[in-house]
């Protein structure tokens, strides 16, 4: 299966050193680009991608508006977001993460790492670095919200809010497989349902979503 992807940045040499990296992928096919976040999400109405590449800023529409109308809109709302940035410490990252962005990917990425992001965003999983996640995890600890427990949260079995607890610290799968001392696939499919019983789209929202909630404290 081809995985369709739009690239938008509003340098037309990163955008055309994206669309030549991915040429040589026979996996990957770059369908369009962009040069701001308005065109982008006119040409994802249009030509309905699996993965968008976005910049965060751009002249214009920037990226966070733009990923804000594409997950708000029904025919591209399934479209998988990965934001472009410069450095990892971007400001954006926890507005991002919030508003449905399946994880960030640095613009100076290796070949293999731009493949492998958009691979791992096509298939609902999401790029969360140790430093973004510790990023998200900082936001939370330096901002006291009056968080309110979600009752959705009943709706997960003990065994699944462990792995939950344990995936809001930023661990993988085979970490969380070890220290709860399951099957690595076993870890899958609870996220995997947790997701639905949560209404989330990925990880990284899921991140978000226990810090927000109360469900996890954040360690300063």
């Amino acid at each position: 299966m081809t995985i369709r992807v739009v690239v938008v940045d509003d340098q037309e040499m990163v955008r055309s050193g994206f669309v030549a990296l991915l040429a040589r992928e026979p996996d990957i096919d770059v369908v369009a680009t962009a040069a701001d976040g308005a065109e982008a999400v006119q040409i994802a109405r249009r030509s309905r991608p699996d993965v968008v590449l976005m910049d965060v800023r751009m002249p214009v529409m920037d990226g966070i508006e733009a990923l804000r109308r594409l997950i708000a809109q029904p025919a591209t709302s399934a479209v998988r977001v990965v934001m472009l940035t410069t450095f990892d410490a971007d400001e954006y990252v926890h507005e991002s993460l919030r508003l449905g962005a399946s994880g960030f990917l640095l613009k100076d990425a290796s070949p293999q790492e731009l493949a492998s992001a958009i691979r791992v965003a096509h298939a609902g999983e999401a790029l969360l670095s140790p430093s973004i996640t510790r990023q998200v995890i900082k936001h939370f600890a330096q901002t006291p919200l009056r968080r309110q427990p979600d009752p959705r949260l009943r709706g997960l079995t003990d065994r699944e809010r462990d792995v939950l607890e344990h995936l809001a610290r930023g661990r993988s799968n085979s970490e969380i497989a070890a220290t709860l001392f399951l099957a690595e696939q076993t870890v899958k499919t609870h996220v995997s349902r947790i997701l639905t019983k949560l209404g989330l789209r990925d990880r990284a929202q899921a991140v978000v979503f226990a810090y927000e909630s109360g469900f996890v404290e954040p360690r300063a």
